[in-house]
């Protein structure tokens, strides 16, 4: 996803998979103020849909609307103007919210840090397991798809596909081989969990491993055949395999479900176009060209 890009409201309501009045509300819970886009529609930033992805985890976890707003504005007294929101941590269970930077874990309401823990009962402590279990799933050491943890290796805590998958998502951006792991065990909770097969296809993809990705991107499109980023994704795959005359389709699915979809009108058209479809590749190509236009943005 390119962070300089901007995205509208409906943009940010296809991101976090939620709807345009529910981005909205995360927004005034997150203190997150879009920056007016074309015609003054609101538009958010990479580091704003990732605030208000944060926000979201945290109403999930049970944080209340008023402490969540608590929350965000104290951290921002905390931090130092040139220490990002998005660089902190934040877990929660219902209870308690803790902040993580990485070296210290604090009470992001009070400011109060927790000498008393170390990086492993943060996390246990955020996801409200049982401090033995918990104790270990920091030590784990990861490994492939299909392969047990080597002798010695702690055991894995119980938790639900929906908490393994919250983990994960947390853990992309700077361990995306945990992440793996992290999407693996909530499949193993949830074998039809679409969102973790796309997930975990989407970092096979990015990692060249094109045989996982299909294999997930599949599984999400047969778990979740109504969602169109199913089908985008397992097209773009099946593009970047050679094989234009599985992804047009795909492209098609996509479209179907979300004849907005502007990405997926631009690639139908160039497939098109390739294989002398010349007026199929227009009319795509057309239709792209509008969706990508300023005055279509927000709406």
């Amino acid at each position: 996803m390119d962070a300089a890009k901007h995205f509208s409201t409906r943009d940010a309501a296809r991101i976090l998979q939620c709807t345009e009045a529910r981005v909205r509300t995360l927004a005034r819970a997150g203190g997150v103020i879009p920056e007016p886009g074309a015609g003054g529609k609101p538009e958010y930033t990479f580091q704003q849909l990732l605030l208000l992805r944060t926000t979201r985890g945290l109403f999930e976890a049970g944080i209340s609307a008023n402490r969540v707003k608590r929350i965000w504005s104290s951290l921002r007294r905390q931090l130092a103007a040139d220490i990002p929101l998005t660089s902190i941590r934040i877990l929660a269970d219902g209870d308690r919210a803790v902040a993580w930077d990485g070296n210290a874990p604090w009470q992001p309401d009070s400011g109060q840090f927790l000498l008393d823990f170390n990086a492993a009962e943060v996390v246990e402590r955020a996801a409200g397991d049982s401090e033995r279990e918990w104790a270990r799933i920091a030590e784990v050491v990861v490994g492939g798809e299909g392969r047990s943890a080597p002798p010695g290796a702690p055991e894995l805590p119980t938790l639900s596909a929906e908490q393994w998958f919250t983990i994960a998502c947390e853990l992309e951006a700077t361990s995306p081989l945990e992440a793996r792991q992290g999407y693996l065990q909530a499949l193993q909770a949830d074998p039809k969990f679409a969102d973790a097969h796309l997930n975990l296809g989407r970092l096979y993809h990015e990692a060249g491993e094109l045989v996982q990705a299909e294999r997930h991107y599949k599984k999400a499109v047969e778990c979740a055949p109504e969602d169109a980023t199913c089908h985008f994704n397992l097209a773009v795959l099946l593009e970047d395999r050679d094989r234009p005359e599985d992804a047009a389709p795909s492209y098609e699915q996509a479209i179907a479900r979300d004849p907005e979809m502007a990405d997926a009108h631009y690639n139908l058209g160039l497939l098109m176009e390739a294989r002398g479809r010349r007026s199929e590749a227009m009319r795509h190509l057309m239709i792209a060209r509008r969706l990508y236009s300023p005055s279509s943005r927000g709406r």
